[in-house]
């Protein structure tokens, strides 16, 4: 299974709670790494996401984007793809579909549009950040290993893009609107955090290379509107969150379901924080890799052996 790694980025957030306002607690060729942006300057941003073009997330997310300055161009799935990771087609095709100025429709995974839209959109320049989401629901746990949110920002990592992936939801199931209530909020800090990460970076790119955020906002209050406890720098808690369940239909078929199957949190970890209402954001990578440490167990594990 395919595991982030957590990156020291810790220093991004020295000021966390001033974002939040509250007291602390692959197409070819590839793309060249995005230019540094202009201190204060507004950004130029790919949005995309999986739950389709035309979601209430991403929808959201181009206006508020757009209201705070910045040139957003949205190259999206056609089709909802939620759960498609980072999958990427292998076809000889691919239909793209242009509704509307400054959207892109791609007919295939979160992967495939950032792959086009890296290619194509933004040819021979690159953007300063592509954005994923906001998503419809959480990414937190196991969940974000098989996120499409999260799979269209590691595409950008791996394109040498620096990526944020944005995420509105508890681990309760609100009602629907609620949760899209709760992506005024949630852009609300992306804003905020784009802003920071714009003038920390000064002349230099927006964050390390090959390192990504996945941001999680809870839904706070009965209607979704309320503003979060604060901001954690958190990691990618272990745990699955979601259980598959079949049931045997004695036909040779199965039926499938899935279920919430919350475990005691990790201290530090992103369920930790949007349990406690809090905005978990979490740096990643884009790769396989595990840290130095890993690296010297393995290294023990295979000495002596041969082919």
């Amino acid at each position: 299974m395919r595991r982030k790694r957590v990156l020291p980025l810790a220093a991004l957030l020295l000021c966390a709670p001033a974002l939040a306002g509250t007291a602390p607690a692959a197409a070819a060729p590839q793309t060249a790494p995005a230019p540094a942006p202009a201190s204060g300057g507004p950004l130029r941003i790919l949005l995309t996401n999986d739950d389709g073009y035309d979601a209430p997330g991403i929808r959201k997310a181009f206006e508020r984007l757009t209201a705070a300055g910045h040139d957003v161009t949205i190259v999206a799935p056609l089709t909802n793809q939620s759960g498609t990771g980072t999958k990427v087609m292998n076809a000889p095709s691919v239909t793209v579909k242009h509704p509307e100025p400054k959207v892109w429709a791609v007919d295939g995974t979160p992967g495939d549009s950032v792959a086009f839209g890296l290619a194509e959109v933004f040819a021979g320049k690159a953007p300063d950040l592509v954005v994923s989401g906001t998503n419809f629901g959480p990414n937190v746990g196991g969940l974000a290993t098989h996120s499409g949110t999260v799979g269209g920002a590691v595409a950008a990592l791996e394109h040498g893009v620096p990526a944020i992936a944005l995420s509105t939801g508890g681990l309760s199931v609100p009602d629907p609107v609620t949760t899209v209530n709760a992506m005024g909020p949630t852009l609300d800090f992306a804003v905020k955090l784009i802003d920071r990460l714009r003038s920390r970076a000064r002349s230099g790119p927006l964050l390390p290379k090959g390192v990504g955020l996945n941001v999680n906002h809870p839904v706070v209050g009965t209607d979704g509107k309320g503003k979060a406890a604060g901001v954690s720098t958190t990691f990618q808690d272990p745990q699955t969150v979601l259980e598959p369940d079949f049931t045997d239909a004695g036909d040779g078929t199965w039926k499938m379901a899935v279920k919430v199957a919350l475990r005691p949190a990790a201290r530090g970890g992103d369920v930790e924080a949007v349990s406690a209402g809090r905005i978990a954001v979490s740096p990643m990578n884009g790769d396989w890799n595990t840290g130095p440490a890993d690296q010297v167990i393995t290294s023990a594990l295979v000495a002596g052996l041969r082919p």
